[in-house]
């Protein structure tokens, strides 16, 4: 479908302009279970941050994981995950690995548990 007089979709041309036209983050260690919290003392953000990245140090004055400030900022979460990478290099915000998954335990002791359960009755 193209678009009326020949013109760029508002919805299309938003992200790149956000991002200045890039796709990637700088660094590859935000995922979405990162999370984001800004720095103490907070930093003055530059007049030349876009109103995305404005919100998004404020909202990460508490902490917030990537893909919670993707839905606050009704954005899509790659396109935070840029902002947010920038706003780590720059020193506004700090990024900080989600609490790593519980190894879980063996299929054995889940059996005994199980049966264990299953005497009570």
């Amino acid at each position: 479908m193209s678009e009326p007089d020949g013109e760029y979709s508002a919805s299309a041309l938003r992200p790149y302009v956000i991002t200045r036209g890039r796709s990637r983050p700088s660094r590859n260690t935000i995922g979405v279970e990162t999370l984001l919290i800004a720095v103490d003392p907070p930093r003055d953000v530059p007049v030349s941050a876009t109103r995305e990245e404005r919100a998004l140090v404020r909202m990460c004055e508490r902490l917030l994981s990537l893909v919670e400030a993707a839905a606050h900022l009704e954005l899509p979460v790659s396109l935070v995950k840029v902002l947010a990478s920038d706003l780590v290099d720059s020193g506004h915000l700090s990024a900080r690995s989600g609490v790593p998954q519980a190894v879980l335990p063996d299929s054995q002791l889940l059996q005994e548990v199980l049966d264990g359960l299953r005497r009570l009755r």
